[in-house]
């Protein structure tokens, strides 16, 4: 019979050698060791080849808006930006010859369209400015986690952010 208790000794030290650091059932992690990562957790590095650096975000905007946004993925922000330069720069022209025909007929409302020509100007000349300066924000926050939200929360407003799997975009 002395075999028994010594297989029964042999199989519970095996038991607790593969049972992880703070299984022993006492209720209190074992805090002496470093944390260790489990065997299946991967660490996944992040893709920082189509990153654009945020200056080289703002001189593209500042000289096609849209351009910036659009390289740092961000297209339908790009595209907006695209369609009112388009906007802006259709009605400095169209405000324009207008302001060509008042000048040739000799029209009593000249001066009210020199205004709005310089009004569309301004817009325009706007657009490029803060195409650059939000191209430059949004390369700036290129790696901040897309799942964040925003909500409306009882009391006020809050934010939420998903924790998932290391490694995960």
């Amino acid at each position: 019979m002395p075999p028994r208790p010594r297989r029964a000794l042999i199989a519970l030290v095996g038991l607790a050698l593969a049972l992880p650091p703070g299984a022993s059932g006492q209720g209190t992690p074992d805090t002496t060791r470093a944390p260790q990562a489990p065997v299946q957790a991967r660490v996944v590095a992040i893709d920082t080849s189509n990153e654009i650096r945020p200056g080289a975000a703002f001189w593209r905007s500042l000289l096609i808006p849209g351009w910036g946004q659009a390289a740092t993925g961000r297209h339908l922000t790009g595209a907006l930006f695209a369609t009112w330069e388009g906007v802006t720069m259709m009605m400095t022209f169209k405000a324009h010859a207008e302001v060509r025909y008042m000048e040739r007929t000799g029209s009593g409302s000249l001066q009210a369209k020199r205004q709005e020509q310089q009004d569309w100007i301004v817009l325009w000349v706007f657009n490029h400015l803060f195409s650059g300066a939000e191209a430059y924000v949004a390369a700036h926050l290129q790696d901040f986690p897309k799942d964040l939200k925003f909500g409306a929360y009882p009391g006020g407003v809050g934010v939420s952010v998903p924790i998932g799997p290391i490694g995960r975009r």
